[in-house]
Parts: structure tokens; sequence; C-alpha cells
């Protein structure tokens, strides 16, 4: 009798123990997002588009739409959190925003510090100038000259990279006007976002120079977010190959670039 109560005790210690471990794993059980079931995306509405914008007091461009898509997928709601683009990666590793997701180029020196989902779009950098500037035939040709790049873009590291001297600006818009007024002799940035603001804002005085392949291979571009959370990145992955492969990444693309971007 005394054999069977304690091997009664025992089975009885095991399934406490076990019991306490699950409230334990479940208590403890860590989210992949800083609020549950909502993924809160770090953006920098630039005012131009096409990727962020603020239109009648709402966000909207490519990547919000393709945020709101995203998210959809994966079941969780979405929260963005407006940002100054000098803020944006530094706010990322403070954990003020689970995402960055703002035409944020993969390069080899942000994939040392930070995550990256799978490309969902490639861009080709150009030089954007004044129609009637003649000087700037190739890419080598700004060594020397003052050339407009948002401050710790991959914009800026290829200006300096390329011999020239690089002129902050905050924002699309603003670059353009440093170049209307020649207080820079151009400005570095992607095709697309100089394809949208000449067809939205009706520009004729500028033009650009698309960089070769060689020069400036295409980059691409990525949801930014901590190393720490792999299953975020996965959960995100899985959901970006399932809007390549329903082709809502290539139709949001025609929407707003008029071609397809998001293949290499």
């Amino acid at each position: 009798m005394k054999k069977i109560k304690n091997i009664f005790m025992t089975v009885l210690l095991m399934l406490l123990s076990v019991g306490v471990v699950a409230c334990s794993n479940q208590k403890n059980a860590k989210s992949d997002t800083l609020t549950k079931n909502t993924l809160i995306v770090g953006l920098n509405p630039s005012g131009y588009g096409p990727f962020s914008h603020l239109e009648n007091g709402k966000l909207t461009g490519f990547e919000v739409e393709m945020a709101k898509a995203l998210t959809k997928k994966m079941g969780y709601k979405i929260k963005f959190v407006p940002t100054k683009w000098d803020s944006l990666i530094a706010g990322l590793g403070a954990k003020k925003f689970d995402v960055v997701i703002n035409d944020i180029a993969v390069t080899p020196e942000r994939k040392k510090a930070y995550a990256f989902s799978t490309p969902y779009l490639y861009s080709r950098s150009v030089l954007i100038m004044r129609s009637d500037n003649s000087k700037i035939k190739k890419i080598t040709d700004i060594r020397g000259e003052k050339v407009a790049a948002a401050t710790g873009t991959a914009n800026a590291d290829l200006v300096r990279k390329f011999g020239g001297e690089n002129i902050s600006s905050p924002d699309f818009s603003t670059a353009m006007e440093l170049v209307r007024q020649k207080r820079v002799t151009s400005a570095m940035n992607s095709k697309e976002s100089f394809l949208y603001f000449k067809k939205t804002q009706k520009v004729s005085d500028l033009k650009y120079l698309q960089a070769s392949d060689t020069d400036i291979p295409t980059q691409p571009v990525a949801i930014m977010l901590n190393k720490d959370n792999s299953n975020l990145q996965i959960k995100i992955n899985n959901a970006l190959k399932s809007l390549r492969k329903d082709g809502t990444l290539t139709k949001l693309s025609k929407k707003y670039f008029a071609a397809d971007i998001t293949k290499k």
C-alpha cells in the first residue's frame, strides 16, 4: 500500500511540474511584434511619393499599400509610425517599431547590424540634373562636384564613392530644388522616384542619367528588421512570397511606377 502511495505521489508531482512549466512558458511566450498581432512600421512620408506620402492627411504610396497587403496575408493589424529619415534606423534599433519599410537598399554594411526580408523591388540609380546641363555625361563626372543626397542613405554613399561632395537634402523635393537653383550640379536617387516625380509634377526642366550596372549594380530593396527577430522575418518572407505569386506586387508596381520593378 505504501509503495502504491509513493508511486501516486511521484506521478502527481510530475504532473504538477509539467503544469508549472507549461504555465511558465505561456507567461513568458514572446510575441514576434512589439504589440501582439500588430506590425508597427517605421517610415518617412517624403511628400513626393511614390513610396509613402501624405495625401489629404492620409498615408498612401507603393510601400503603404504593400505593407497593408503584407499584414493582411500575415493576419496582423498594422500601425504606421511616421519618422524622420535620420531617425528611422536608430528607431528600429531602439525598438520603437518592428520594421522599417522605406525604400531601404540592402547593403553589406547594413546586413552586419540588421536583418532583411527577401527583396520586394529592385532599384536603378540615376543622376538627376537640369535639362541644360551638358557637363555630366557619365557617373564619374561628379568627382569634385556638389551632389544632393539624403544623409545616411545608399545614395550618399555612392556620391562619396565617385568623388562627389554630398550635400544633404531631407527629401526628394528639396533635392530637386537644390538642382534647379544650381546649388548642386545633380542629385543622386532612384530612377523610379524621378519618373514618378516627373509625371506627377509635370517636370520639363530636369533630366536624368542612368548609371550602368558596371558602375552601380541594381539594388535590392527590402524590409529591415532587427536581427533577433528571425520568427518575424520568416513570416514576412512567406507573406511577400504570396504577394509575388498572386500578382499583388506587380499590380502595385505598375500602378505607381508604370512598370514592374519587383523583378530583378
